[in-house]
């Protein structure tokens, strides 16, 4: 009798497991589903995916970063289709002088930083190359070149995620408050904000001059993953591992080239435009719905204070240098 009382149990036990994983599916979907529409923002989806995050959790966490990679990839060859050439090279060598400032001097000081707070050698790495360059991609770069452990580069992505979600929020509202031009916006949202998700997601709800000048100096300034990557090699004695090449940046040219030059492509640019941008709230909701209370908690005290002091250095100079020299 004990026995089948058991058996019962265990089968209400596993209905009511299975009833609750299918209910955090259904209402995940439903999420995804409003990402989807055109009344969800950017910064909306972010902070959806955070509270799903933090109230039901992601079903398919396993799959969130390969999905999240893939989609931002995607989306960005999209936005291409909504840009001109011309303006394109003018924004990039408007940029181009911020652009190796800002890195050169954001891994230096993150380096001694990590230093002066004791952090792990590899973390404070990962931060300051996250903070330099784009984010996530590039820790998901050098991490493999340093031969870096897993949770170190939790914490890393932890941290600049984080981050990322504060700045889609504040940067629109500063910008407003200085009364940045669209230009200005979009050189600051590209060098000071680490991801770009992020970047494309504060710069199109400024302005659709913002978004082009953004995404263009944005995707220039991820090509120093290259170089970067090969100094790490060095800086860790490491010369066996392959660099990842971002080669979406190429497909990014293409599109923006056909764009200008294929009056047939012109047509259907609006569409693919339309589709980019949703790709993108997309990104950002899978975003905020993989920082779990977990990643969250691996990120620690000091690791953070490091990512803070980074982004605080680097926005406040290149807001100064934009506002006087841009």
């Amino acid at each position: 009798m004990n026995t089948q009382q058991h058996s019962i149990e265990n089968l209400r036990t596993d209905t009511l497991f299975k009833i609750n994983e299918t209910g955090r599916k259904v209402i995940f979907v439903i999420c995804l589903a409003l990402c989807i529409t055109p009344y969800v923002s950017a910064a909306t989806a972010l902070f959806l995916g955070l509270v799903i995050a933090q109230i039901i959790g992601h079903p398919c966490q396993h799959l969130n970063h390969r999905a999240t990679h893939w989609l931002l990839q995607v989306s960005v060859v999209g936005l291409g289709f909504g840009m001109n050439v011309h303006s394109a090279l003018q924004a990039g060598k408007q940029g181009i002088l911020f652009t190796i400032a800002s890195i050169i001097s954001t891994l230096v000081f993150g380096c001694l930083m990590g230093r002066w707070l004791n952090i792990e050698k590899k973390t404070s790495y990962l931060i300051a190359s996250g903070t330099a360059i784009c984010g996530g991609s590039a820790i998901a770069a050098v991490s493999p070149v340093i031969k870096a452990e897993e949770k170190q580069i939790s914490v890393a992505l932890g941290c600049v995620f984080i981050l990322n979600s504060v700045a889609l929020f504040v940067f629109p509202a500063v910008g407003h408050y200085l009364r940045l031009s669209q230009t200005q916006f979009g050189l600051w949202c590209a060098i000071a904000i680490h991801d770009t998700s992020s970047v494309v997601g504060a710069a199109s709800k400024y302005g659709p001059q913002a978004l082009e000048v953004a995404t263009t100096v944005k995707l220039a300034r991820a090509l120093w993953i290259i170089p970067v990557a090969f100094l790490s090699t060095f800086i860790f004695k490491n010369k066996s591992k392959k660099i990842s090449i971002p080669y979406f940046i190429g497909l990014f040219i293409i599109a923006m080239i056909a764009n200008t030059y294929i009056p047939a492509v012109k047509i259907i640019s609006p569409y693919l435009m339309v589709v980019a941008k949703t790709g993108l709230t997309l990104t950002l909701f899978l975003i905020g719905a993989g920082l779990s209370r977990k990643i969250l908690a691996a990120v620690g005290f000091k690791p953070l204070i490091q990512g803070i002091a980074l982004w605080v250095l680097i926005s406040t100079t290149a807001l100064y240098a934009i506002m006087h020299w841009a």
